[in-house]
């Protein structure tokens, strides 16, 4: 981020259940789990029996958000689940749910299900992180379990999150509930999130505001967008 980005200011979204103040020196973009293992045929959701291309509908929208993102100089964040070559940070319990035939750790079209390091557990090209963009490795559902993110956040400086990815109901809402608890103001753009289960997409939106806000606000990305595209531009340096 440069002096310029941060001089702007913050700006308002119209969100549920109101506005949410946004400032970019302060606010991260985090981007869940957008990787090939759940958005490609071939991967661990395609073989779970899940119509992937409900997924895919994320990546348009979520590519212009992490473009602003970028260009408002906003810290950029992308996870990625999956586990230790060795499996040994992958509980018994998790490797046993499902009794799948192509399971965790197994070697499948894109190598070995979920694992690090194979083209399965990386990130779709359409968002493949900017260089000097944060990458956080989870070994679980939530972003701050059993990682770093927290402290990342912390010592830059952050406060709130716009929060994209998939699955909503899975990933996503664990991730806000884990925000939430740390103190972090979270705003999920609901066009930026996906599920395999269009139901459980729309209910799962619905609890993130409900309550007046009790995980957090919510948002189409093209608010955002507005938003940051009518920022005052900063000062220039005298």
């Amino acid at each position: 981020m440069t002096p310029s980005d941060s001089a702007a200011g913050p700006v308002n979204i119209p969100a549920e259940p109101y506005e949410f103040v946004l400032d970019p020196a302060t606010t991260a973009l985090l981007v869940i789990d957008m990787q090939r293992d759940f958005l490609e045929e071939g991967g661990f959701g395609a073989g779970l029996g899940n119509d992937v291309s409900l997924l895919a509908r994320v990546v348009e929208p979520l590519s212009r958000v992490v473009y602003a993102a970028r260009a408002a100089g906003m810290t950029v964040v992308h996870t990625r689940e999956g586990h230790r070559p060795d499996l040994a940070d992958c509980p018994p319990t998790k490797l046993a749910r499902g009794r799948l035939e192509l399971g965790i750790g197994d070697m499948g079209p894109r190598g070995r299900v979920l694992v690090r390091g194979e083209e399965g557990h990386d990130i779709i090209d359409e968002l493949a992180p900017a260089p000097g963009e944060i990458v956080v490795d989870k070994p679980g559902k939530g972003a701050f379990y059993a990682t770093d993110l927290e402290p990342v956040l912390r010592n830059r400086g952050i406060v709130s999150l716009v929060v994209t990815g998939v699955t909503t109901e899975v990933c996503v809402h664990t991730t806000v509930r884990e925000a939430n608890d740390r103190g972090f103001e979270c705003l999920v753009l609901e066009d930026c999130c996906g599920s395999y289960f269009p139901e459980f997409h729309e209910v799962g939106i619905r609890m993130i505001a409900a309550q007046g806000g009790i995980f957090g606000w919510v948002a189409a990305s093209g608010a955002l967008l507005a938003a940051l595209a009518a920022r005052p531009a900063a000062p220039a340096p005298s």
